[in-house]
């Protein structure tokens, strides 16, 4: 068995242009422009390049995009004075402060002041617990994009058994929570947890975001499996000289055995932007038109 890759780049760029249709129509039918401020603070580089493909992406699908750049000194009282600011903003439907942030800024007092309604990346408190008891809530970007990428390849998933690999408030956690509201039978790992091995070997899904290159073999994968792999691991060097980008899952061995997979990169990265974006619009359209508007969906 040879795995169908699941196309991050290809989805990715549906979504993207339902989004920019739904945009067209917002701003012809109700004079509504979405509005997306992202927040950087420090001059990591990693993240520079991050956000500046958002914000691309943002303008390209007619989302109106500002950047806030904050020096490395930055204090927790200067940030808030940001977040407010732009919470007040009606012409600011999202929110998106990049992380990490650095070691003086205290995150959670960040996360929880902005507004639950601008969220669109889902880790504020409120969403993080609408999302915990099945209440409508943002997800965040990058187990949204999972969940996406796995209904491309089967849309009924009740009883299926899922292994998450990580715990993080990031992926691990919301991601789980979502394989649940899909009733599969859902396990977390984690760096304490004995035997993934025969965890993975039991699972249907495994999405494994772990942050360690090519932790996971192919013989772990249980034969026809589903295998989402959000690992961005950066080793040795290229063909081009520079370092490569491999995943947590040891994609060549693993695409043997798995019926579907996704690459790193081209997989779950894509992904993570264009769902940004949807909930960008899908937050202007609940804060301009009421919740019971059509929101853009995939």
């Amino acid at each position: 068995m040879t795995a169908a890759i699941i196309d991050g780049n290809k989805l990715s760029e549906q979504l993207r242009a339902k989004v920019a249709t739904r945009t067209a129509e917002l701003k012809r039918d109700h004079g509504v422009t979405p509005g997306l401020a992202v927040v950087l603070v420090g001059n990591d580089p990693a993240s520079e390049v991050y956000v500046a493909s958002k914000s691309k992406q943002a303008k390209e699908a007619g989302i109106y995009s500002e950047d806030h750049r904050l020096p490395e000194n930055t204090s927790t009282a200067d940030l808030l004075v940001l977040i407010n600011q732009l919470n007040a903003n009606a012409n600011i439907h999202g929110i998106l402060v990049q992380m990490p942030l650095p070691k003086q800024i205290d995150s959670n007092e960040i996360l929880a002041t902005i507004s639950p309604d601008k969220d669109v990346d889902g880790f504020a408190p409120v969403n993080t617990g609408r999302l915990a008891i099945g209440l409508p809530a943002f997800v965040p970007c990058t187990p949204y994009g999972c969940l996406i990428m796995i209904r491309q390849v089967t849309k009924d998933l009740a009883g299926k058994r899922a292994l998450v690999i990580g715990r993080s408030n990031i992926v691990g956690k919301p991601m789980a929570q979502l394989l649940l509201q899909q009733d599969c039978t859902v396990t977390i790992a984690h760096s304490r947890t004995k035997d993934t091995k025969a965890l993975c070997l039991e699972s249907d899904i495994v999405v494994a975001a772990i942050g360690k290159p090519h932790a996971i073999p192919g013989d772990w994968i249980k034969p026809g499996a589903i295998v989402i792999d959000v690992g961005i691991n950066r080793i040795g060097t290229g063909e081009s000289g520079k370092a490569k980008l491999v995943g947590d899952v040891d994609f060549a061995s693993a695409k043997e055995r798995a019926s579907a997979i996704t690459p790193v990169p081209g997989g779950v990265g894509p992904m993570t932007k264009a769902c940004l974006l949807l909930n960008t619009v899908n937050a202007a359209i609940k804060q301009k038109l009421g919740v019971k508007a059509e929101l853009v969906e995939m």
